[in-house]
């Protein structure tokens, strides 16, 4: 049986390749419905374009994006509200209406610290899933946003310390604090390593990111044994949304 229909919620072009971009390619490879939607940037821009060529890559469905601005690029969505600034429920019942639109199961997207940067957009992202998920489900809450759906499971892109630790030096450039997560609250460490040339590639089709120097741009510096030690695997903790019925698994294949 392919796994089960997955939708992953990022904030910005290039998380989805950088955070889980080998979760999606097995997916997508194992024929599995599997589709992004990204809550900044507007779609005629040139990061949207190479967010579409790095979906086309990992193989899922074309790019879904709400269309804010990134906090920090207010050229990111000319015209529209940064995603930090846009009215809380009015982001809700878009995200609503994807998800009721799409059924997944599973859901991936930041963790509550938005991932090792802390990205102040990846934090927001985080809550409107979170909300976003359970109102899917309940049928007074945007009713016109399409039928209910409540996927089985949130799954939220994490790092743990160990893993960090062990990374010394690799990140040094960036200068940056980085936000890990105690292992323990890790419920799945998933070997992406089959598909970290896709994953890879997927990265480098963030070409703006690559000439800043941001992190799409620290990986394409990086030799190939460095990446796959950065890549090779990705963490997730698992928040159950709702039972999961006999016979079927809890993690993010079955």
């Amino acid at each position: 049986m392919p796994p089960s229909a997955l939708l992953a919620v990022f904030a910005h072009p290039d998380d989805e390749s950088l955070v889980a971009g080998g979760v999606l390619a097995r997916h997508a490879a194992a024929d599995a419905h599997t589709t992004v939607v990204t809550t900044t940037w507007a779609p005629d821009t040139p990061r949207a374009a190479e967010l579409a060529e790095a979906l086309r890559v990992l193989g899922t469905g074309p790019p879904r994006m709400l269309g804010y601005a990134d906090s920090r690029v207010p050229h990111s969505a000319p015209g529209r509200p940064r995603l930090l600034d846009a009215p809380l429920d009015d982001v809700v019942r878009q995200l609503v209406a994807h998800i009721r639109a799409l059924r997944p199961r599973i859901v991936l997207t930041h963790d509550a610290y938005g991932g090792l940067t802390g990205h102040e957009d990846h934090v927001h992202t985080h809550r409107v899933t979170l909300l976003a998920v359970h109102a899917a489900g309940l049928e007074r809450l945007y009713p016109d946003a399409g039928d209910p759906w409540r996927p089985e499971a949130l799954h939220l892109a994490t790092h743990p310390h160990s893993a960090v630790r062990s990374w010394t030096g690799l990140l040094a450039p960036a200068g940056k604090r980085m936000y890990t997560v105690p292992d323990d609250d890790v419920t799945a460490a998933v070997d992406v390593t089959p598909w970290l040339d896709r994953k890879v590639a997927a990265i480098l089709a963030h070409r703006t990111e690559v000439e800043r120097g941001a992190a799409p741009g620290l990986i394409a510096a990086l030799p190939e044994r460095e990446r796959a030690l950065l890549l090779g695997t990705e963490w997730y903790t698992r928040l159950g949304l709702r039972p999961t019925p006999p016979g079927r698994g809890t993690g993010l294949w079955s």
